[in-house]
């Protein structure tokens, strides 16, 4: 079997099954936003290649997008109020623990760049969602993170889903 009839079989799948598309797209974009359980979830893989399925079956765009923003938001701010409520706390666990120097260099980051820092940081793989621990942790105003945290979601899904589905359409 080739990659073409491979596609095309996925595609049939996901055409079938489209109702648990959002549903999936959101809780891979929630648990890749959760500090520390993002290390186990390889959401850019995932939301990618679902990018590509959507775009090479011409299936709807918008559902999945918006789910994708939402799950991004809720993990962050998940993420955030941990931070927030359990400062000195989280700093003690494990894998903040193990090197605190790394801890102390992102609160210098955000103390310099604060919310331009968090909205880059966004996109800095595996590290991304620890990023909006150290914004509560390091005292981010709430409506500054959620503005941000809002904005940045959706810049997140659009890149991996949009250019997913960019790239789904030159399949096809």
């Amino acid at each position: 079997m080739d990659i073409s009839s491979n596609l095309d079989a996925f595609i049939a799948f996901v055409r079938a099954n489209q109702v648990w598309l959002a549903p999936i797209v959101f809780i891979v974009a929630f648990l890749e936003s959760i500090a520390f359980v993002s290390l186990l979830v390889p959401a850019t893989a995932i939301l990618g290649g679902l990018g590509i399925v959507i775009g090479a079956g011409d299936l709807p765009f918008w559902t999945p997008f918006l789910a994708a923003v939402a799950g991004a938001f809720a993990g962050d701010w998940i993420s955030f109020e941990i931070g927030r409520r359990y400062k000195s706390e989280v700093k003690g666990m494990w894998p903040l623990n193990r090197q605190p120097e790394l801890f102390e260099r992102g609160e210098a980051f955000f103390r310099k760049y604060g919310a331009p820092g968090y909205f880059g940081g966004r996109f800095v793989g595996p590290l991304r969602a620890v990023f909006p621990l150290i914004c509560g942790i390091s005292g981010m105003r709430p409506l500054v993170f959620h503005a941000t945290n809002a904005a940045s979601a959706v810049a997140w899904a659009a890149v991996y889903l949009g250019v997913g589905a960019g790239a789904g359409h030159l399949f096809t």
